[in-house]
């Protein structure tokens, strides 16, 4: 497909094949592909686009064209397409804004991005306690039609924009006509501070099940509101940044296929490497215990067998628990409780895994498959079964602390990833292994030498 006349001899796309190549396209794809569409068909498809995405459509379009666009936006929409451009050019954008609207989304933009401040959405249903059930309803009748977006509650404030109460378009009509607003609003409300972290507000809206929460400074007076639908995409956003962190790469900052090649690289690469320096001490401690790789040789054998199970059980553990924490089911406070389960857990484990590895190498030995030397099959099964419970028990234990060590230092858990937890617990792993292989195995070789 040829970009730019690409489309010109076709008929016009509809708005499913144009999702679908969306991808696909280079922006004078997109923006011809975008032309194609009806006014009515193009609006539902840029609202329903992402902000990354919008904000590229819209530096792509002609000058002209960009400022209709702009204003279908909520102000906290608009504030989230900003975020996506270089700040040198957010200026030209804002000044397409109606004048309200740019106030809005300067103020959103003050805050964090991350924050309830700068995801909340600054136009909410305001009524006064002391109107009457009738006149809020007229009133929000009338704000509904004016206004863009989905009207969830109606807040009462004061004259100082003190956040009293708030009632559901419901409970308004099932009210007496004659009551006021303030006998019928609740009073004791889900609020979020401005500077939560939306994380935190995400926990917040699956606690307790709303589909808006009001958004207040320090001193109660309420900002504006953050609804169920801008929190889906924040948990979208946090499990996806979780999930990069955890597969060992800096998270991204955009959809894969957008993210350039050499930023690409580069969030790779920093982690690879200080994967590959950690592993350079497998190498060192194999050179501390070589003495004991000249005297059994066949240890060898079961290096990978030994490093890969205690990685495989502390990669389970870290990943399990940073979700938990993730999902505000662990506090730090948790941790004694996390690590006794963890050494039970990692016994209990390891002695499965033992146990398959006994049988193995006993059956591999009586068979004849395995020609093991002296001092024979069963003290190297016991050996490696022996050493298989210490690592997985440790690597369990290791990969369970590590959010734990991490959060108390004030950094993400997610950074606990599992090839770094599997690094760690490979050295550690050798360890164990040619400490048990001196108590164990090395002795007996050295009687049998003795004997003959």
């Amino acid at each position: 497909m040829t970009p730019g006349a690409a489309f010109s001899d076709e008929e016009p796309f509809t708005v499913d094949e144009i999702k679908d190549g969306w991808s696909l396209f280079d922006d004078e794809e997109r923006v011809e592909a975008f032309h194609m569409l009806p006014r009515p068909e193009a609006e539902d498809f840029f609202l329903l686009l992402s902000s990354i995405d919008q904000a590229h459509l819209v530096q792509a379009l002609p000058p002209p064209e960009r400022r209709s666009w702009l204003r279908l936006l909520a102000p906290d929409d608009a504030a989230d397409l900003m975020q996506c451009v270089p700040a040198e050019q957010r200026p030209g954008l804002i000044a397409l804004l109606d004048d309200v609207t740019q106030k809005d989304v300067t103020g959103l933009l003050a805050f964090a991005e991350d924050d309830a401040g700068g995801l909340m959405d600054p136009r909410y249903a305001r009524i006064r306690p002391d109107m009457s059930v009738d006149e809020a309803i007229t009133y929000l009748r009338k704000l509904s039609r004016e206004r863009m977006g989905t009207i969830y509650y109606a807040y009462a404030l004061d004259a100082e924009s003190h956040l009293l109460g708030a009632v559901s378009f419901r409970d308004l009509f099932a009210a007496a006509s004659e009551k006021k607003v303030r006998d019928v609003m609740q009073s004791e409300l889900v609020k979020a501070d401005e500077t939560m972290d939306q994380e935190a507000l995400g926990r917040l809206f699956s606690r307790h099940k709303l589909l808006a929460i009001p958004v207040v400074d320090a001193q109660d007076r309420m900002k504006g509101i953050v609804t169920a639908d801008d929190i889906v995409h924040v948990v979208q956003e946090e499990a996806t940044e979780d999930i990069q962190k955890i597969g060992g790469t800096e998270a991204l900052e955009g959809p894969y296929l957008e993210t350039p090649f050499w930023s690409m690289v580069r969030k790779r690469a920093g982690w690879l490497a200080a994967l590959f320096l950690g592993e350079t001490l497998t190498a060192s401690a194999m050179g501390y215990y070589e003495d004991e790789m000249k005297k059994a040789i066949v240890l060898g054998l079961f290096i990978p067998l030994i490093i890969s199970s205690g990685g495989n059980s502390g990669s389970q553990a870290t990943t399990l628990v940073i979700r938990s924490l993730a999902l505000g089911e662990l506090k730090l406070r948790d941790w004694w409780r996390v690590i006794r389960r963890e050494l039970g857990s990692g016994l209990a484990l390891g002695g499965i895994l033992a146990a398959i590895a006994f049988v193995r190498i006993a059956i591999w030995g009586h068979l004849g498959w395995a020609n093991y030397a002296e001092p024979g099959t069963w003290i190297i099964a016991t050996t490696v079964a022996v050493s298989v419970i210490g690592v997985v028990t440790w690597g369990t234990i290791a990969g369970s602390m590590l959010p734990f060590i991490l959060r108390k230092l004030g950094f993400d858990p997610a950074s606990a990833s599992a090839p770094f937890v599997a690094t760690l617990v490979d050295v550690t792993g050798l360890v164990i292994f040619f400490t048990v292989a001196s108590l164990i195995l090395i002795p007996q070789l050295a009687h049998a030498v003795v004997g003959h």
